[in-house]
């Protein structure tokens, strides 16, 4: 499944995946994460979100792949 959100600007996607990586890095149970990842999964997907939990770069994340 695709996300269903598009982002009007580089710049807006950018500063939705640095508040997402803020909330991830303040998960300090499994059960935090899954609360965020749950908020968070139907607007960037899960392979966006997995990234940033393994520590990717926003850079990174953002790369489109082709």
């Amino acid at each position: 499944m695709s996300p269903t959100t598009t982002f009007n600007s580089p710049e807006e996607e950018r500063t939705y995946l640095t508040n997402v990586k803020a909330d991830l890095d303040g998960a300090q149970t499994k059960a935090d994460v899954v609360e965020v990842w749950k908020r968070h999964y139907l607007t960037i997907g899960h392979r966006k979100l997995g990234r940033l939990l393994i520590g990717r770069s926003l850079d990174e994340v953002l790369k489109v792949r082709g």
